[in-house]
């Protein structure tokens, strides 16, 4: 088949679903795992996405932090119920510049700054007042100021070696068209369903 741009045809069906989605069209599945193996898969919001990859935000000491700084691959799937659509990438990931990761949290709700600062993100919790204590902690520190953001937060940027777009069709007879690095572009197949 012809070249094609993956890029462009994400960015084409991520428009409509932010048209049809009633909720959070950015919501994708991450998929992480550990050196050894042992894989794990979460909810994460994409906050930005082109030809230099697909952006995420998140305290680097969570687990998915960890796991992506132990073993720097992992995939991503956006599945929009009201298209009947879905989107894997695979690729390895990178932690993006600090100048990104301040600009990005300075867009972020004071609450949700706050919240980077209260949580400590997937280590276990006692009880939920402790962390609405550590909340109410953080909101006086911060009291009349900027909040800056905290040193162990940050984001990730994968770069995509690997997309598949799939289409629901009727009796299960679905479409999965698939792109994949050549020649200093992509080359587009199919897949059986």
């Amino acid at each position: 088949m012809a070249d094609s741009d993956p890029f462009q045809l994400f960015s084409d069906w991520f428009a409509e679903a932010q048209a049809s989605e009633p909720n959070d069209p950015e919501a994708m599945s991450l998929a992480t795992a550990t050196p050894d193996g042992r894989p794990s898969v979460r909810i994460v919001l994409l906050k930005g996405h082109g030809p230099d990859g697909f952006t995420f935000y998140t305290n680097l000491d969570s687990r998915k932090g960890a796991e992506l700084a132990a073993n720097s691959r992992a995939a991503l799937l956006f599945h929009w119920k009201s298209l009947r659509r879905q989107v894997r990438v695979e690729g390895p990931v990178e932690t993006v510049s600090d100048s990104d990761a301040d600009e990005y949290f300075a867009t972020r709700g004071r609450d949700s700054q706050l919240g980077a600062w209260a949580s400590w993100q997937s280590r276990p919790l006692d009880a939920r007042e402790t962390f609405e204590k550590r909340f109410d902690e953080m909101s006086r520190r911060f009291d009349g100021d900027t909040v800056p953001r905290p040193p162990r937060w940050s984001g990730f940027r994968m770069k995509p070696e690997s997309f598949e777009f799939w289409s629901d069709r009727p009796h299960r007879l679905h479409e999965r068209r698939v792109f994949t690095p050549a020649a200093g572009g992509w080359r587009e197949g199919l897949l059986y369903p």
